[in-house]
């Protein structure tokens, strides 16, 4: 099995892999063997190549995952010594590379991502140049020493889908942009559901027991395919609650995405965890215009979705809103002495 770095979940290749390796195994007894080769993978594809890395079977020692990586660092890409070092490491006794001619495009090519100079000539494991946020910067967000709480403040962000997308109700707590997944449908892409649907009665539920448990203080959602949904809801919990935030509309989307972005990197933005989310933010990729930068999937029939990723933004811009409209009420505790 050749370049399992491309095999990844927008083209079937795990299950694929397993499909092969399962029948291998099988068969093992009587001499079959199965083997892979790869460049070095993006960690935030899930690829077939990141799973066997990954693997409890590579730690214990019963496959075989043999490595040559060349020893630099992204900040190091423009140091002709260091570069040099790290292709003659990655490529080993292979007398027929062009070192010298690998590195001057290093050096001196910028037509290309340095993530892909890093993966695809030193073999080092990278991410790629154009996804929003980096594994390593969101588990640094990551909290688990202060769960959410029913009565909590809290703001949300919904974006819904039909039939192709997900949809997806994130909450973001008012007093240190905590977030955390209320509801989430993805659409499982069974050939034998081709009429899947969301099921609208179960976000109706999810929104509804939001409000219930939480203080929900301000509510922002993406109105197509909900627009009358949202206006209901307006009416039921308050329309000085619940507004429609439009993410076609680049302007103030793309606000919404900076203030996001920077809050993660000054950790002023936190996060529970959850894998669902992780993995849509890990999804996103951004896209430029001419206000700024906006969050996208990397292809348009992409199955590597994002919509936890944009009500995560739509939650903490809300949050953001109805902190300057003055509703984070902190309670102080009171020391009483005799």
């Amino acid at each position: 099995m050749d370049e399992v770095h491309h095999w990844v979940g927008s083209n079937g290749g795990p299950e694929f892999f397993q499909t092969l390796k399962r029948n291998v195994e099988k068969l093992a007894k009587a001499g079959s063997r199965w083997v892979t080769t790869t460049n070095a993978y993006n960690p935030t594809e899930d690829s077939v190549a990141q799973q066997i890395h990954e693997s409890e079977m590579v730690r214990m020692g019963l496959w075989l995952y043999d490595c040559l990586e060349g020893d630099i660092e992204p900040d190091e890409l423009r140091d002709e010594a260091r570069v040099r070092q790290a292709l003659t490491e990655a490529y080993g006794d292979a007398s027929w590379a062009d070192v010298d001619g690998l590195t001057r495009t290093i050096l001196y090519d910028r037509t290309t991502p340095d993530s892909t100079y890093l993966r695809f000539f030193c073999n080092r494991i990278a991410e790629s140049s154009d996804g929003w946020m980096s594994k390593a910067e969101w588990d640094a967000c990551y909290d688990d020493k202060d769960p959410i709480k029913p009565g909590d403040q809290i703001a949300l962000g919904f974006d819904g889908s039909i039939r192709g997308d997900s949809t997806c109700l994130v909450g973001c707590r008012l007093r240190d942009g905590k977030l955390f997944v209320l509801h989430l449908q993805e659409n499982p892409r069974n050939p034998n559901l081709p009429d899947w649907e969301v099921d609208v009665l179960a976000v109706e539920a999810a929104v509804k027991r939001a409000f219930e448990t939480y203080r929900v203080e301000w509510m922002y959602g993406d109105p197509p395919y909900w627009q009358e949904a949202l206006g209901r809801w307006s009416i039921e919990y308050g329309d000085d609650y619940v507004f429609e935030f439009w993410t076609n509309k680049p302007t103030r989307m793309v606000q919404a995405v900076e203030r996001f972005r920077t809050a993660a990197m000054v950790k002023d933005l936190l996060h529970d965890g959850d894998e669902d989310l992780t993995r849509h933010v890990l999804n996103a990729v951004i896209r430029e215009v001419p206000q700024g930068f906006l969050i996208t999937k990397d292809s348009p029939r992409s199955r590597k979705k994002i919509d936890a990723a944009v009500s995560a933004v739509l939650a903490f811009e809300a949050r953001a809103d109805a902190i300057a409209d003055g509703r984070l009420k902190i309670r102080r505790s009171r020391v009483v002495g005799f």
